[in-house]
């Protein structure tokens, strides 16, 4: 397989799953946004994350309680530069009644994020599979 098609291969079923990936997560942002229950939660830690390349990352750990009263804690998906959330500070949190784990810290750039990120991910393999077609 010297003249690319491999690479094509790998190229496509990267982006394909990461565009499936992306899909899914804009699915349960849409179901939160229009079926979550919203409430406030707390930042109670900022967690170590260690990063292959670029070192070590900080991710924000939230508490909040539900709608039966039970504690809940989550890590938010956003992680990086300007995505820190201080300890101590009370955030928006929108979550699935029958599923609590769903929550996510209910500000634009936690929500929407992810999917961003995702999407523009999948195109770039997409792309370096479709330029490897075109350069073969």
């Amino acid at each position: 397989m010297a003249d690319g098609t491999l690479g094509i291969a790998v190229c496509a079923a990267v982006g394909l799953l990461l565009f499936t990936v992306a899909v899914r997560d804009a699915v349960l942002i849409r179901r939160l946004r229009r079926h979550g229950i919203r409430t406030r939660g707390v930042v109670v830690d900022n967690v170590r994350v260690d990063g292959r390349d670029s070192g070590p990352t900080w991710a924000p750990v939230i508490a909040f309680a539900d709608q039966r009263g039970y504690r809940v804690e989550f890590t938010s998906r956003m992680r990086g530069s300007g995505m820190g959330l201080a300890t101590g500070r009370e955030v928006p949190v929108v979550y699935l009644a029958h599923n609590p784990q769903t929550a996510r810290v209910g500000i634009w750039r936690h929500m929407v994020g992810p999917v961003v990120f995702v999407s523009c991910a999948s195109v770039v393999f997409l792309g370096a599979g479709v330029l490897i077609a075109l350069t073969k």
